[in-house]
C-alpha cells in the first residue's frame, strides 16, 4: 500500500486560508433579519460615520463597491425604514444619510456580534493584541492597494491637539472636534502608515 505524506501547513499557508474561511462564515451569518451582508455593513457604517462621511459616495468607498450597487442597498434599507436620506443644509445637491431609530434597534441584533462572542474563552489581553494585529494588516493592505483606510478621528494622524476640551481640531477641514467626534469613522482618516504605495504599471 502506498502511504501519502503531506508537508505540515506553514503559518504563511494557514493564515490566508483561515482569513478566507472566517470571512466566508461571517458572510453567511449576515443573511438574517431580512437583510444581506451589504445592508448590515451599511447600517454599521452609518451608525458610526461622522458628519463628513455620511454620504452615498463615502459609503460606496467604504464598501469597496460602485455607487449604483450602493444605491440599491440604500433603496432596500429605506424601504424597511432603517435609513433616511436628507439634503445637506450647506449644499442642497448633496445627500446626507442617517440611520433611523428602527435601524439602531435592528443593529442591536447584529449577527457579527457572534464573532466576538466566539472569543470569550480568549484572555482579554490576547483579544486586544489580535485586534491590533488585524488593524495593522488592514492598514497595510489599504495603503498598498490605494484604498481609503477609514478609521476614527481619535486615531488619525490629521488630529491636532487644539484647545477643544476632550477633542481637538481636524487637520484636513480645520473644524473643531469634540469627544464624540473622536470616536466616529471618517473618510479622511489616515493612520500615517509609512508603507510605500506600489507604482502603477
Amino acid at each position: 500500500m502506498r502511504v501519502l505524506s503531506y508537508a505540515p501547513m506553514t503559518i504563511s499557508d494557514a493564515f490566508p486560508v483561515l482569513v478566507n474561511r472566517l470571512s466566508r462564515v461571517a458572510h453567511a451569518m449576515q443573511f438574517s433579519n431580512g437583510l444581506n451582508p451589504a445592508q448590515w455593513e451599511a447600517l454599521r457604517y452609518l451608525d458610526r460615520a461622522n458628519r463628513y462621511s455620511s454620504t452615498p459616495s463615502a459609503l460606496a468607498d467604504y464598501l469597496g463597491t460602485t455607487k449604483g450597487t450602493v444605491s440599491q442597498t440604500l433603496i432596500a434599507l429605506e424601504s424597511k425604514g432603517l435609513v433616511r436620506r436628507d439634503r445637506c443644509p450647506d449644499d442642497r445637491r448633496s445627500i446626507i444619510l442617517t440611520i433611523t431609530d428602527l435601524g439602531r434597534q435592528v443593529l442591536a441584533e447584529d449577527p457579527l456580534c457572534q464573532v466576538y462572542a466566539a472569543t470569550e474563552k480568549v484572555p482579554e489581553s490576547q483579544r486586544e493584541q489580535l485586534a491590533d494585529v488585524m488593524r495593522s494588516i488592514l492598514d497595510d493592505l489599504c495603503v498598498r492597494h490605494n484604498a481609503s483606510q477609514f478609521g476614527v478621528c481619535g486615531d488619525c494622524c490629521h488630529l491636532d491637539g487644539g484647545d477643544c476640551e476632550g477633542g481637538g481640531t481636524c487637520g484636513v477641514t480645520g473644524d473643531p472636534l469634540d469627544a464624540n467626534d473622536l470616536e466616529r469613522i471618517c473618510i479622511d482618516f489616515s493612520s500615517g502608515s509609512s508603507v510605500t504605495r506600489p507604482v502603477p504599471k
